[in-house]
């Protein structure tokens, strides 16, 4: 094999993949959101909306925002169950790491649960609060997460050759 080629990680081009899908999805319920807190007019976040193939502006939001959160759990659900115990059996050395990235799991899943209350609250009485509300919970949010897929993705790809 040359210097330039690597070893086939199809398990890492999975993650990569799902992570890939997770930062895509992030990133435009982020723009949503700011534009729908800065007060962008209805046609402009519609625009935005119909390029995700959507229909009503807050609605839509709120389905994407929610259907985001229920994607990132489920994800962290099933590396804390499969992935993750494999791990300590195959690489211990790696412990710390997957210490780590549990407790990432752990601060995420509260993250996301600000991301769903704030996305519940779009369409009820104090919805311009929310929606400010959510744009900074989605910000912070990314701050936490994307650190967290690239870390995750660096520690386990190497592991994921083994398997």
């Amino acid at each position: 094999m040359s210097e330039s080629q690597t070893a086939p990680n199809p398990l890492l081009d999975e993650l990569k993949w799902v992570h890939g899908m997770l930062r895509r999805d992030l990133a435009a319920c982020r723009r949503l959101a700011a534009d729908a807190a800065r007060g962008a007019p209805a046609g402009e976040i519609r625009e935005g909306l119909s390029r995700l193939r959507s229909q009503g502006p807050l609605f839509q939001l709120r389905t994407n925002c929610l259907a985001f959160c229920r994607f990132v759990h489920h994800h962290h659900g099933l590396e804390d169950a499969a992935v993750f115990p494999r791990v300590r059996r195959t690489a211990p050395h790696l412990a710390a790491a997957v210490d780590r990235l549990e407790a990432d799991h752990r601060v995420v899943s509260d993250l996301l649960d600000e991301v769903e209350a704030a996305a519940g609250d779009l369409t009820g009485d104090a919805a311009a609060q929310a929606r400010a509300r959510l744009a900074a919970a989605l910000d912070t949010l990314a701050d936490h997460l994307l650190e967290h897929l690239d870390y995750e993705e660096d520690v386990l790809g190497p592991v994921f050759l083994t398997w």
